[in-house]
């Protein structure tokens, strides 16, 4: 019978955000709610789909940035019984949502601006640029506030990025106002929710692929051949093999695998797991390391384990 050794080798937890300043965050929340409850209002008044699709954009940013606060916040939670792995995935079943609801309302705004485009409908050019005006203003205030932290904090800068593209936006439709005001162009109008529309498929796309990714346990872009022959080069290790490596987060690298060493003592087996552990770290980018210590004990000794049971 072969005894195994399980080595944890955790380090401490990089967490890629740092604390949200929250009267801030609440603010920018309230700030973007406000936005969009009026730009829906003016749109269904002024008959505006631009205006529209423009507080469909606000309302994934007041969503973004409250989620993102809440997420950020359990996140933070230490782990316990129910979750041994803590509470970090929070974050990206938080932007999951987000990102599918958005996907869903965009493809139903690009739908409608199709059916504007056969057949036009009259416009309210004065109310539909005094809501886009306004709307512009409040986004440009909120890209302000958020500015400064975005810099050093990977979810205040995906809220921040979500405001710019919505100020961008913004502009947009009061352009598109100014023309139906001045010369009654009122197909400018789906041809701007089109162009709307398409960039947020395109931004919330990407997210719903690296998310599903996570949730799905996918492997992190790394050489495994590369990773065994760096790992195999330490003395005392014969052999690594049913290598499991999968993303928890988008910043953390969990990795766990079978050792075949030498018969050697536990004392010395230490060293070479920190050994094994330093490499992976520095090179890989791995930082939460799982290594079972056997000898000859494993028949298939593939990178993967070809079965489970």
């Amino acid at each position: 019978m072969h005894k195994h050794k399980d080595k944890h080798n955790h380090g401490g937890h990089s967490h890629s955000s740092s604390d949200i300043s929250g009267k801030k965050i609440f603010f920018v929340t309230l700030l973007n709610a406000a936005i969009t409850a009026a730009e829906i209002a003016g749109g269904l008044l002024s008959g505006s789909l631009a205006l529209l699709s423009d507080s469909v954009h606000n309302l994934s940013d007041t969503i973004a940035v409250a989620m993102s606060y809440a997420a950020n916040r359990i996140a933070k939670r230490p782990g316990d019984f129910n979750r041994t792995f803590g509470y970090r995935r929070a974050e990206i079943l938080a932007a999951f949502i987000n990102a599918s609801v958005l996907f869903g309302i965009s493809v139903l705004l690009i739908i409608e601006a199709v059916k504007r485009f056969r057949n036009p409908q009259s416009i309210n050019g004065m109310l539909m640029l005094s809501v886009a005006s306004v709307g512009l203003a409040a986004n440009l205030l909120s890209v302000l506030l958020l500015e400064k932290d975005s810099h050093g904090n990977i979810n205040i800068k995906s809220s921040y990025l979500h405001l710019l593209s919505d100020t961008i936006s913004s502009v947009g439709v009061v352009l598109g106002g100014i023309a139906v005001k001045l010369w009654n162009i009122v197909w400018i109008d789906p041809l701007i929710t089109a162009f709307i529309s398409i960039y947020i498929l395109k931004e919330t796309w990407g997210i719903i692929i690296k998310t599903t990714a996570i949730f799905m346990q996918s492997s992190p872009d790394l050489n495994l051949e590369e990773l065994k022959k760096a790992v195999e080069e330490i003395d005392g290790i014969k052999n690594i093999h049913h290598i499991h490596v999968w993303l928890y987060s988008e910043s953390d690298i969990y990795f766990e695998a079978h050792i075949d060493m030498d018969n050697i003592k536990i004392s010395e087996a230490e060293k070479i797991y920190e050994e094994t552990g330093k490499i992976l770290k520095e090179k890989y980018g791995i930082k939460h390391v799982t290594l079972q210590a056997e000898v000859d004990r494993c028949k298939e000794k593939g990178i993967i384990k070809k079965h489970n049971e």
